[in-house]
């Protein structure tokens, strides 16, 4: 696989590095000539410092042939245009970051597969840890319609029943439980142990009211 990242910052820079580790193929476009230079020092793949929203550069970097390209800069608009750019070269995924939730739509319109907000999901994040700190989040799902989450049965109202008695609900699932430090998939007559830890699929909305009826 080979993927155009556009933006040499934080979150462009990981992502580049995450990727690399996964064995694919980046090049890296980054305007800004000092932070271009300082990523050349730091990573292991082509970095081509110059305007990604430039179609001769977008050539240079052999958009023709990428299978993927993000847009991660914190600039919406510059995201906005580069992508709208790469449409015409028949690239198969296209994905940008947006920093202003309100530009979403915006993105949505012209096409881009999938627009991606880091500070909204780093801000739904620390709101669980704040509102649920004994829930620890796992990921989230889909446009954040729903997330997956670790607990631990301490309400002894549910110990002793069978996971069929209490899931799957419209709200939750029980999708794996752990005993040994082994990862079950809970079968319906299995029997709820006290200290149990299991991961759910959780409807968006409704954690706290899940975590009431796991958690003492």
């Amino acid at each position: 696989m080979y993927a155009i990242i556009m933006g040499g910052g934080r979150v462009g820079l990981s992502l580049a590095n995450i990727l690399i580790d996964a064995g694919v193929d980046i090049t890296l476009i980054e305007s800004d000539d000092a932070l271009c230079n300082e990523v050349i020092s730091e990573l292991d793949a082509l970095v081509i410092c110059g305007n990604g929203t430039n179609s001769k550069l977008l050539e240079e970097a052999n958009i023709e042939d990428a299978d993927i390209f993000i847009a991660t800069t914190g600039n919406d608009e510059a995201n906005l245009l580069s992508c709208i750019l790469v449409r015409k070269y028949d690239v198969e995924r296209i994905i940008a970051r947006v920093s202003n939730p309100d530009h979403e739509e915006a993105f949505k319109e012209v096409g881009i597969d999938k627009v991606i907000s880091p500070e909204l999901s780093a801000a739904r994040d620390l709101a669980q840890y704040v509102t649920n700190p004994r829930a620890s989040k796992l990921t989230t799902l889909g446009e954040g319609d729903a997330e997956i989450s670790e607990m631990t049965i301490t309400n002894k109202k549910v110990v002793g029943k069978r996971f069929g008695e209490i899931s799957p609900t419209k709200d939750y699932i029980i999708i794996a439980t752990y005993k040994n430090g082994n990862l079950i998939i809970p079968q319906p007559d299995d029997t709820i142990e006290y200290g149990e830890k299991v991961s759910l699929l959780i409807k968006r909305g409704t954690l706290k009211k899940v975590t009431k009826i796991l958690e003492k």
